[in-house]
């Protein structure tokens, strides 16, 4: 039977949501290693919605859960509905919409407050020993989650002296990473890896979340 994976995504955008190229990524290589997902998000207004053309905000409301369905496909559930019982490990592509969507950090850094269903979810995975791929920014927000929980670990977001220390204060601790590696704390079985945190294109930003997600296909089989 093929391992199943819960993938959280925040929107659609990377301004504002999910970003979509680490999603693609993120789904494709699950998808090329055997390892069947399901697609979540919360049922939430976004924090606010960003013009991708000029980077400016604009005077409109959108639905995280709506807008992630772009990514899906339309396969896309309710956050809250999401139990780690139901799966072999979490997955947590990028983008701003994590910051702002899944959890004020964008604002509050290390004193970010998280989705309640997300930090739930991330104890579940805890809890249970399932592994956890996080990509972009997530490790961050994954900081706060864990932090929550009482679970640190080894994570990183690239080289961003603000954001690994944001993690540090979270009780995590931060690891430099080249955008096409990852970095794995094999004890508490979560692999994060920076993509465009770092940038600056798709080929290493691919080539980062492969390296993940083979190491999230090593721990499964």
């Amino acid at each position: 039977m093929a391992a199943k994976v819960a993938v959280v995504l925040s929107g659609c955008g990377f301004m504002d949501g999910a970003e979509i190229q680490e999603s693609v990524f993120t789904l494709y290589f699950l998808d090329r290693a055997g390892i069947e997902f399901a697609c979540f998000a919360p049922d939430a207004q976004q924090l606010h919605v960003m013009n991708h053309l000029t980077g400016t905000p604009m005077d409109e409301t959108r639905n995280v859960l709506v807008e992630s369905a772009r990514i899906a496909r339309g396969a896309v559930q309710n956050l809250a509905k999401a139990k780690m019982e139901e799966f072999d490990a979490l997955v947590l592509p990028g983008g701003f919409g994590v910051a702002k969507n899944l959890s004020n950090f964008a604002a509050a850094g290390a004193n970010a407050e998280v989705n309640a269903d997300f930090v739930r979810l991330v104890g579940e995975a805890v809890a249970k020993k399932k592994p956890i791929v996080a990509i972009c920014i997530s490790p961050a927000v994954l900081a706060a989650a864990l932090a929550k929980v009482g679970s640190p670990a080894k994570l990183t977001i690239g080289s961003d002296a603000g954001t690994a220390e944001a993690i540090e204060k979270l009780g995590s601790s931060h690891v430099a990473c080249p955008v096409d590696r990852a970095v794995t704390d094999e004890e508490h079985r979560i692999v994060s890896t920076p993509a465009y945190m770092l940038g600056p294109g798709p080929a290493g930003v691919g080539a980062g979340i492969e390296a993940a997600i083979n190491q999230l296909a090593a721990w499964l089989e």
